[in-house]
């Protein structure tokens, strides 16, 4: 039970060590993504392959459900036409680990032709993706929580949280409301904490 309960905090221990080390090195290219995803037109196009594409399912969600329009992309079948999708007034953001992401990197040539603004989340500054990104949003992982270190955990998380504090700097910047949130959520748990506290005030 002891070696249980060790595994346990040390995995938790070790992903808040990645998420410590974000919050202690935002610099000013998270200020320069915030600024250029609210003066776009357009919608914010989340893209990633593996786990780092099943993170960008969320993002895109939160962003969307917090009052920037965004709509997840898989890289592999943007290859395959769905880049007609994508639109010079959209914003697309690219999560890798590694930045080395063959997919991701494939869809770089057009996403420039059409004009589309990038930014990546990657754990590697010095990647393919970090050099061709217009921002690049770096994080640092000591070591994935596993005992091999391979799986996406650490890392994933720290995908995961840049997403949600774009998404939720965004909204709050924006001035979203109680009553916006109530407009994308009218039904569940959420829709009726949002009616009850309404109706409290």
């Amino acid at each position: 039970m002891e070696k249980i309960m060790d595994l346990l905090k040390g995995s938790l221990k070790e992903e808040a060590k990645t998420l410590t080390w974000i919050s202690k090195n935002l610099d000013d290219s998270y200020i320069n993504a915030i600024e250029i995803i609210r003066k776009t037109t357009g919608k914010v196009i989340v893209s990633g392959v593996g786990k780092s594409g099943i993170i960008g399912k969320k993002i895109a969600s939160t962003l969307s459900s917090l009052g920037t329009p965004s709509f997840f992309m898989h890289s592999d079948e943007a290859l395959h036409g769905d880049l007609g999708m994508v639109t010079s007034h959209d914003i697309a953001i690219f999560l890798s680990n590694s930045g080395e992401t063959e997919e991701i990197l494939k869809t770089l040539p057009s996403l420039k032709k059409i004009g589309t603004p990038i930014i990546s989340i990657t754990g590697n500054k010095d990647s393919s993706l970090a050099k061709q990104s217009d921002i690049t949003l770096i994080y640092k992982v000591e070591k994935e929580t596993d005992h091999l270190n391979l799986s996406p955990t650490s890392s994933a998380m720290a995908m995961l949280a840049i997403g949600d504090a774009l998404a939720v700097t965004l909204s709050y910047l924006k001035g979203f409301s109680s009553k916006d949130f109530l407009l994308f959520h009218p039904e569940g748990s959420l829709a009726q904490k949002v009616l009850k506290n309404d109706q409290e005030v």
